[in-house]
């Protein structure tokens, strides 16, 4: 075969070859770039997650301290104990018996002045009975004013205990819910980044695949249009024969 045929062939053979080595090298590059850069999400996940770590030991440990305390949270509160004797002396004004005894001698002057005799002692008891009751009634009232608060501080206590507790397992919470996110979206990034650096691969091999067959084809058609053109009956080259001169121009 004339050099007019195969010259072109084996230059397009040897651009061919090239082409299809700078497309697998800069898929190579491609994926190897992917491969760096999931490196480095999974390293800054890896930092993020740490620097949660504490909000997260401190949340726990309160969610731990809240299931300790259950019992404390959840016990039921007491019920009004019945109002005794003790209760009456004890919630009675300090003052009661020194004014009864003046009340009690205002009233029997009063009496004796109005009319002497036995209306000393009625209006006396009267006066007895009445400032009794009044008493009695201010001495209840202060019991059940203490049992009130009594059960009042013991819910105020409950719930502060149990609103701080939970403030302190709300921050792990917090922490634990950022440190999801980020994983949900390192996760993802990785993902991407694998898919990417395999397409990059299989891009790169489809390309020198592409450009090998192209190679081949442009020998395929020298060879085909020498056979058109060359004269009936010529001596021309067999396909062997063609290859062993392509092989020693390329050598």
């Amino acid at each position: 075969m004339p050099l007019g045929f195969i010259v072109p062939a084996v230059l397009g053979f040897i651009g061919a070859q090239e082409q299809a080595g700078a497309a697998e090298s800069a898929a190579n590059l491609q994926y190897q770039g992917t491969q760096e850069a999931a490196r480095q999400q999974r390293e800054m996940f890896d930092i993020l997650n740490k620097q949660q770590e504490p909000y997260r030991t401190a949340g726990y440990g309160g969610l731990t301290k809240i299931n300790q305390m259950l019992p404390y949270f959840t016990q039921q509160e007491k019920a009004y104990r019945p109002f005794t004797a003790q209760d009456l002396k004890t919630n009675l004004a300090p003052n009661y018996e020194f004014m009864k005894q003046q009340g009690l001698g205002a009233t029997a002057q009063s009496a004796n002045v109005a009319s002497p005799g036995s209306n000393v002692d009625i209006a006396k008891t009267k006066f007895a009975e009445d400032y009794a009751s009044n008493a009695y009634q201010n001495a209840l009232a202060n019991y059940m004013n203490q049992q009130s608060q009594g059960f009042s501080q013991g819910q105020t206590q409950q719930s502060n205990i149990f609103n701080r507790l939970a403030s302190i397992a709300g921050i792990g919470q917090t922490a634990q819910g950022q440190a999801n996110t980020l994983g949900q979206q390192t996760s993802t990034n990785l993902s991407n980044l694998a898919t990417g650096g395999a397409n990059a691969l299989a891009g790169g091999q489809i390309g020198a695949a592409n450009a090998m067959a192209g190679g081949y084809q442009n020998i395929g058609n020298a060879g085909m249009l020498y056979s058109m053109l060359r004269p009936s009956g010529g001596g021309g080259l067999s396909g062997s024969s063609f290859m062993n001169q392509y092989n020693a121009i390329g050598a």
